[in-house]
C-alpha cells in the first residue's frame, strides 16, 4: 500500500506539484489551502489520473487553531500521515515601518505558527510508528537578513533553524526532517508579496515542478537541508564567512533590483 502525504499550500505552485509527485508515486494526498475550487479541481484530476485518494481540507492557516482543526479532521477520517509537507507561506515587500501589520501577523501565523503546530501534532505518531518524512519549505532567504522583506526572511530563518533542530531530535527514530530552501521560483508568491497589478522584473527562474521534484527526492533521502540550484547552494555556503553588515547591504541591493 502507498503512503499518505499531507500538503499545505496545495492549491498551486510548489505545493500542487508536490501533490502530483506523490500521487504519481501511488500515495494518497491530503490537500490543504484556502481555495476550495482550486483544491477540488486538483483532487479530481489526481483521482482520475493516478487512481489514488485525494482529500480536500479548505483552511486558512493564518487563523488561530487551523492546524488543530486539520489534525482533528484527519484523525476522524483515520488518515495516517506518512509525509508532512509544510509548504504554505507568503511574503510581503516594503519597509517594515510602513507595513500593514495585519498582513505581517498573518504571514507569521502561516509561515511559522501553523507550520510548527501541525508538525507538533503529526510528529508523535510518526515517531511511534518509527517511520515518517517531514519537509518544511524554507528559502534561500533563510541564510541572511532581508531588508524590505524583513519579516519574511526572518520567518524562513526560523523554519530552517527549527527544521534542523527537530531533525536532530528525531535522528534515531526512523523519522527525518528536511528543510527545502529554494530561491525565486515560478509560482504565485510574488503576486502576493508585491500586491495586485505589480510584477517581478523579467528573469529566468526555476519552475515549481523542478523545485518540487528536487525537494521530494531530498525528503525521501532524508537530507536535512536541500538547496536547489548550484548558485543558490554556493551562496548559502559562502555567506557564512562574509561580514554581516556587507550581507545585509548586499541583500538590500538584490531585493531592490528585483522590483
Amino acid at each position: 500500500m502507498g503512503r499518505t502525504a499531507l500538503i499545505t499550500g496545495a492549491s498551486g505552485g510548489i505545493g500542487k506539484e508536490f501533490a502530483f509527485i506523490h500521487a504519481a508515486a501511488g500515495d494518497d494526498v491530503v490537500l490543504v489551502a484556502r481555495s476550495r475550487s482550486a483544491l477540488e479541481e486538483t483532487a479530481r484530476f489526481i483521482e482520475l489520473e493516478y487512481g489514488v485518494r485525494a482529500f480536500v481540507i479548505v483552511k486558512d492557516l493564518s487563523v488561530s487553531g487551523a492546524a488543530a482543526e486539520i489534525f482533528d479532521y484527519i484523525s476522524k477520517q483515520e488518515i495516517i500521515v506518512d509525509c508532512l509537507i509544510n509548504n504554505a507561506g507568503f511574503g510581503d515587500i516594503g519597509l517594515f515601518a510602513e507595513s500593514d501589520w495585519d498582513k505581517q501577523e498573518r504571514m507569521i501565523n502561516v509561515n511559522i505558527t501553523a507550520l510548527i503546530h501541525l508538525t507538533r501534532l503529526v510528529l508523535p505518531g510518526m515517531i511511534e510508528r518509527r517511520s515518517g518524512r517531514v519537509l518544511n519549505v524554507a528559502s534561500t532567504a533563510a541564510f541572511q537578513p532581508g531588508p524590505t522583506m524583513s519579516v519574511y526572511f526572518a520567518s524562513k530563518a526560523f523554519v530552517l533553524s527549527f527544521s534542523e533542530a527537530i531533525g536532530n531530535e528525531v535522528r534515531k527514530t526512523g523519522v527525518t526532517v528536511t528543510a527545502l530552501c529554494p530561491g525565486s521560483t515560478e509560482s504565485g508568491f510574488h503576486s502576493v508579496a508585491l500586491g495586485e497589478g505589480k510584477k517581478l522584473k523579467e528573469r529566468k527562474i526555476p519552475s515549481a515542478a523542478s523545485v518540487a521534484r528536487y525537494g521530494y527526492q531530498a525528503m525521501m533521502k532524508g537530507k536535512p537541508v536541500a538547496i536547489p540550484g548550484f548558485k543558490n547552494a554556493i551562496m548559502a555556503f559562502f555567506i557564512r564567512f562574509m561580514p554581516r553588515q556587507l550581507v545585509v547591504r548586499a541583500a538590500r541591493m538584490i531585493q531592490e533590483s528585483k522590483h
